[in-house]
């Protein structure tokens, strides 16, 4: 018995994610994501939120990020494992899910390790738009492993910069970085510490892998009018900025439920204020409003972005040979005689 069309779930495979990031470019696409991001944060109060389901082991974590609007249901499965590097292996994978709510029915799935990338990238240039000082032209990006490359296009495609200062602790990702980033309309400077990395960056990124207590930026580093985006902490016991950093700053989140166990600002009182990224965005609170102020994003990531992504995947593989049709649903002529069906397949 062949399956209907109705029981085939559109599957955007990694190479199929690949085919479409090509076709619609790579600074194209994150811009996309970044519009569907900011439409779904400027209607958050729709969404059903809960932080993310995490399995912690000693090796790493496995999360699930699931969220719905009473419309569409999505969850993403995702893993951080950061000694997987040394093994050849990547630190995060991931893949994702949407659903139509009405029936239950998946409607697609999809890879998530690329598309995370993107709209990691896309979330952050998104929040750099409503927070970086006007006129940004340089970043430091510190850290320059596998989300690098996207987070200084995703820079440049939205918030205009034009130069990036790159270090790691890994002088081989660097060049890797650096590499990458060739003929992508960027100045490249690869730096030998973060103290040069920082020198007249107007936005430092900073999104390192390693599961601990970090102090990527001390309080001397950073003077006024910076925009941080920090992106690497995001689990508990996983830190990057030096806590006097955190209280000059003016810290903006995306859930603070989750922030506060699994960001930067789990080192502060559970009661330091923060002000949510969606009430920036629909105007019910200030971004930057002073040219010497230092904005914090303290990205953990949220499962809204990835119910964005996944949207726009879905909507953007229409009428494309750009995933394949999954048989994973069963699909009985009676819908009471499943095990019929299953005798019929003898």
């Amino acid at each position: 018995m062949k399956p209907s069309d109705k029981a085939l779930v559109p599957f955007v495979s990694v190479d199929n994610m690949m085919r479409l990031v090509h076709h619609i470019g790579v600074e194209q696409m994150i811009t996309q994501i970044a519009a569907q991001i900011e439409s779904d944060f400027k209607r958050w109060e729709s969404f059903d939120k809960t932080p993310r389901i995490p399995a912690h082991s000693p090796h790493g974590v496995i999360e699930l990020m699931p969220t719905s609007d009473g419309e569409a249901y999505g969850f993403k499965y995702v893993n951080g494992h950061p000694k997987n590097t040394s093994e050849g292996l990547q630190t995060v994978t991931a893949f994702g899910l949407l659903a139509d709510v009405y029936t239950g029915y998946p409607t697609l799935l999809t890879e998530m390790t690329m598309l995370t990338a993107l709209r990691t990238a896309a979330t952050s240039a998104l929040v750099g738009k409503y927070l970086a000082p006007k006129n940004a032209s340089t970043m430091a990006m510190i850290g320059n492993g596998a989300q690098s490359e996207f987070q200084c296009l995703a820079f440049k495609a939205m918030c205009g910069i034009d130069t990036v200062r790159l270090y790691d602790v890994d002088q081989n990702a660097t060049a890797k970085c650096a590499a990458n980033l060739q003929n992508k309309g960027l100045t490249v400077v690869a730096c030998k510490t973060p103290e040069n990395a920082i020198e007249g960056a107007q936005i430092i990124t900073t999104c390192t892998a390693d599961k601990k207590y970090a102090t990527i930026l001390t309080d001397n580093m950073v003077g006024p009018g910076v925009h941080i985006n920090a992106i690497g902490g995001d689990c508990p016991g996983k830190t990057e900025l030096h806590r006097d950093i955190l209280l000059r700053s003016e810290i903006f989140v995306e859930y603070p439920e989750q922030t506060r166990v699994e960001g930067e600002i789990q080192a502060l009182d559970a009661d330091h204020p923060v002000t949510e990224m969606w009430q920036v965005m629909t105007g019910q609170a200030k971004g930057r409003n002073d040219d010497r102020q230092i904005t914090l994003f303290d990205s953990v990531g949220f499962a809204i972005e990835d119910f964005s992504a996944l949207r726009y995947i879905k909507n953007a593989i229409e009428s494309t040979d750009y995933f394949e049709p999954l048989d994973m649903l069963a699909d009985p002529d009676d819908p009471r005689d499943l095990f019929g069906m299953l005798m019929r397949a003898q």
